[in-house]
């Protein structure tokens, strides 16, 4: 496939995945992560699935950023490139974090549910999955929307409002402190967007 093709078709699944994997989550476990144990018990299917749409989301984003990187070629500021580069890859290894703190709860209350609680672990667990994902990986993804609008803005491979868009979008991932339960949906979307534009000016031959 083409480059700009293929970071299309890699942002479409990433964003679609990912997006699956939250809507799973969010709809099978409630948003405070002081909440009891039961969503994780009753919905522990459903979880394990969002969980297992994790690795092959980060995959396609790793894909995203590569060809991407290809596409700017001699044109892309090392600068920007590598805080663009460096956020991308800490935003995959936070959301595979949080996966594997939730993994591993399930896989322990699923043998020693009431000790396991008792013992504050569960809690503790939560809590670090929530931080994690919720507060570190938004702040992640904030950066690099940032980097990726400014390297787009820069070098004009897509129209000026949409790095417009991705500072305004950045800027409430930034300053959001978890307060909007669905902040997590704005990354995804906004991967979505611009690369069903990329894909669709690229089968006009535009890109």
């Amino acid at each position: 496939m083409k480059t700009p093709r293929a970071a299309a078709v890699a942002g479409i699944i990433f964003s679609l995945l990912l997006m699956a994997s939250f809507l799973l989550v969010r709809i099978s476990v409630p948003a405070n992560p002081l909440s009891e144990a039961s969503g994780f018990a009753e919905h522990s299917k459903a979880i394990s699935l969002a969980l297992n749409l994790l690795p092959f989301s980060g995959i396609a984003f790793l894909w995203f950023i590569a060809v991407l990187r290809d596409r700017l070629g001699e044109l892309e500021d090392r600068f920007f490139a590598t805080v663009f580069l460096g956020s991308g890859l800490l935003f995959v290894a936070m959301v595979f974090t949080s996966g594997a703190v939730a993994g591993g709860i399930i896989t322990i209350l699923s043998h020693a549910s009431s000790s396991f609680i008792q013992s504050g672990g569960y809690a503790l667990g939560r809590a670090e999955a929530f931080q994690t994902l919720n507060i570190y990986a938004v702040r992640m993804a904030g950066v690099f929307m940032i980097s990726a609008s400014t390297l787009q803005l820069r070098t004009r491979i897509l129209p000026r409002w949409m790095p417009f868009l991705g500072y305004a979008l950045a800027l409430i991932l930034l300053l959001s402190v978890g307060t909007i339960e669905w902040i997590l949906m704005v990354f995804p979307l906004w991967v979505l967007l611009i690369s069903v534009y990329i894909l669709i000016e690229n089968l006009r031959g535009k890109v």
